[in-house]
């Protein structure tokens, strides 16, 4: 028997990832992408054409096109107002990361969603990576015996936009990349971070740039683990990818290395005019949505939760908290 068509919509595009995610939902079997909207005309006109996607002209009436499922895609700050508009509209709703700009609205987006009966899904993708599976595998398996420290980095570009208003987004690269990682060693060990320490810069990397675009967490999770975070944007626009996620996990039998996006070939060519990296292998978005569109499926339990979302959010906000007050922030949850 052929499964039932899933139509999914798009409410916001303003981030990047919103790209990705739709061309890899237009390569689906069994998916229709009905259509999107955004609140800047001039993004949803293009970004439509680019996608050959309908446009709708308020959000209402994308709702009301009988979706099984919504991406929401917006600036940060919009994440709540449009979570909400469509909870109980839909069946289900992938919020892109980071979940809200602050714990309440974060708290606010779950409290709706339940209510609603409606199953929320935060877009956390380097879940998906092959070799952070592998990693989790033999974490798993307990190969490295007592874990003693994890050290990781998320660098990227500084993407310019509303990713640098702090009302839209709620920080800068502390908060874009924070929760990214967290989420991960989070899944890895279903652990809780307990304390953080950290050294933000603003201007640091970028002058004039007005928001943090570096940052330097050293924190402790639940099981005794110690770890760090180098997170900023250090990277420039001519580099040939966005960035990268590197985790190195030390323990009593050894040590395991991961480059998660580490993927690609270098290619020198006269015809691009630049080197370039060229990926071959898996994509982390087509993963993630692969993922959500079963969920939608079969109707089971998001696999990264609201609660992800939050516990993750939490610890980029605490980051800004300690570098602040210059003092430890301890987490209670």
């Amino acid at each position: 028997m052929k499964a039932k068509t899933v139509r999914i919509g798009f409410l916001g595009v303003a981030h990047m990832h919103s790209v990705s995610y739709a061309s890899n939902l237009l390569r689906i079997e069994g998916v229709e992408v009905v259509g999107m909207w955004d609140r800047s005309p001039s993004l949803a006109e293009d970004w439509s054409r680019r996608m050959s996607v309908r446009r709708y002209d308020n959000a209402e009436q994308l709702l009301d096109a009988g979706l099984d499922a919504v991406v929401v895609c917006s600036e940060n700050a919009l994440h709540r107002p449009l979570v909400e508009l469509a909870a109980g509209r839909v069946g289900a709703i992938l919020c892109e990361k980071p979940i809200a700009t602050t714990l309440a609205d974060a708290q606010a987006i779950i409290d709706r969603c339940a209510a609603t009966g409606i199953r929320l899904q935060i877009a956390f993708p380097v879940r998906f990576a092959p070799s952070i599976v592998e990693l989790k595998r033999r974490l798993d398996a307990g190969e490295l015996g007592e874990v003693f420290t994890v050290s990781c980095t998320n660098h990227g570009s500084m993407p310019g936009g509303w990713f640098v208003d702090p009302e839209l987004a709620g920080g800068g690269a502390v908060i874009d990349h924070t929760v990214h990682v967290i989420d991960l060693l989070r899944w890895f060990w279903r652990v809780e971070v307990t304390e953080v320490y950290a050294e933000v810069g603003y201007s640091l990397l970028h002058p004039g740039l007005g928001i943090d675009d570096a940052g330097l967490l050293s924190f402790v999770l639940s099981n005794g683990v110690y770890g760090s975070l180098d997170t900023s944007w250090s990277r420039p626009s001519s580099y040939p990818v966005w960035g990268d996620v590197k985790i190195e996990v030390v323990g009593e039998r050894g040590v395991i290395y991961v480059d998660a996006l580490n993927q690609y070939i270098t290619v020198a060519s006269n015809a691009t005019g630049k080197t370039q990296w060229v990926s071959y292998g898996s994509d982390i978005d087509r993963g993630l949505m692969i993922d959500f569109v079963e969920m939608v499926r079969s109707d089971r339990a998001p696999s990264i939760t609201g609660e992800d979302g939050l516990a993750a959010l939490a610890v980029a906000l605490a980051a800004y908290e300690s570098a602040h007050s210059g003092q430890p922030v301890t987490l209670h949850r």
